[in-house]
């Protein structure tokens, strides 16, 4: 079995602007002529893919369709993924042309490319916004609305978190009421250990803190802020030149997330055969395994439309909120950065997801 490398190539990080140009660490996809036509064979058959963080949980459908042979099936020879260290690194180097694929969010992915580069997201994993505003029943109670919040001690940690959970408060009209504070990328403990009352987070954390005991209740952002969570994103121009490539691994994805879906114990085995050191926290990681597919992977579009679709209503509403937030180094379309055309809803893995997984 082949290992996950989680001491990933040494990319280039992107520090300030991003408009430099700057070689890719593979060459750049798409760099040569490949004749591609999306019904052919992947021209590109050696592929990475760079996760948004350390490998858990949550990306037990990419190793499910690499161990079960799904990218093999479908042209692929190799598949590698890659520990990643957030989802705007993620999305930078995607649009640099260092990774095929990543997986980021659709902030991080709006926020690159109003920095100059074009990572596209070609299918959306997580359809519900994974940020969420939770407490500990011992320490501020059963938190049922965001008016409870006032007066309370709110953190969350740096980055996009941090301007959901602001945007969240501030629509509710509790921002000003609140004293909201850096939890660094310690919140989890400092929530347990009584030094905030309630913290801003994405529902993995939940998990963590119900794992060390806590009964946590939970407001989910995604009711008020409407974004996508989890996609793959690749270079615009890699898409274009290797469309076969892109819906061959999309293909196969989308078959990974029905078998993993469906095999959930079966799933972890080999996402903990994949990277031993999971075996401590196997539990913990089929937990957040569980919630992500049962609460975080449908909507109505998934089920109309497939797997993987996106709508234009998510992606304005998640730009409008940061573009409101100053977050935005220059003006960014949100229609731009999205496209559904490398989705093949002639594979029942994406037309029948909703019906395989939810049956």
């Amino acid at each position: 079995m082949t290992n996950t490398c989680c001491d990933r190539r040494r990319f280039l990080a992107v520090t300030g602007g991003v408009t430099a140009t700057v070689a890719g660490c593979l060459g750049g996809p798409g760099g040569s002529d490949s004749g591609e036509t999306a019904d052919g064979e992947p021209a590109v058959t050696d592929v990475s893919l760079l996760l948004n963080w350390r490998i858990s949980g949550l990306h037990a459908p990419y190793v499910a369709a690499r161990e079960n042979g799904f990218y093999a099936d479908e042209g692929f020879e190799s598949v590698a993924i890659e520990s990643g260290d957030g989802s705007d690194f993620a999305a930078n180097q995607a649009g640099l042309g260092n990774v095929e694929f990543a997986i980021t969010s659709a902030d991080q992915l709006l926020n690159v490319n109003s920095r100059g580069l074009s990572p596209r997201c070609v299918a959306v994993v997580m359809q519900r916004n994974p940020n969420v505003v939770f407490a500990t029943r011992d320490g501020l109670g059963e938190l049922t609305d965001p008016e409870q919040l006032e007066g309370a001690t709110v953190g969350s940690g740096p980055g996009m978190v941090r301007q959901m959970t602001e945007a969240y408060l501030e629509h509710h009209g509790v921002l000003e009421s609140v004293e909201y504070v850096d939890a660094g990328f310690d919140t989890v403990q400092q929530l347990l250990a009584g030094d905030l009352d309630a913290a801003g987070g994405v529902f993995g954390d939940v998990v963590d803190a119900e794992h060390q005991g806590a009964t946590v209740d939970v407001l989910s952002i995604d009711e008020t802020i409407r974004s996508y969570g989890h996609l793959l994103a690749t270079d615009a121009d890699f898409a274009a030149e290797n469309e076969a490539t892109v819906r061959s691994f999309l293909r196969a994805t989308a078959r990974g997330a029905v078998w993993a879906s469906t095999n959930p114990t079966d799933a972890i085995a080999l996402l903990v055969d994949a990277q031993p050191e999971l075996e401590e926290v196997r539990e913990n990681q089929a937990d957040k395994w569980d919630r992500m597919h049962a609460e975080y992977m449908f909507s109505e579009t998934v089920r109309e439309r497939g797997w993987g679709y996106s709508e234009s209503g998510p992606w304005t509403e998640t730009y409008e909120t940061l573009a409101a937030a100053d977050v935005f180094e220059d003006d960014v379309d949100p229609e731009t950065v999205w496209t559904n055309d490398y989705l093949d809803d002639e594979s029942e893995h994406i037309a029948d997801y909703a019906a395989r997984v939810e049956s």
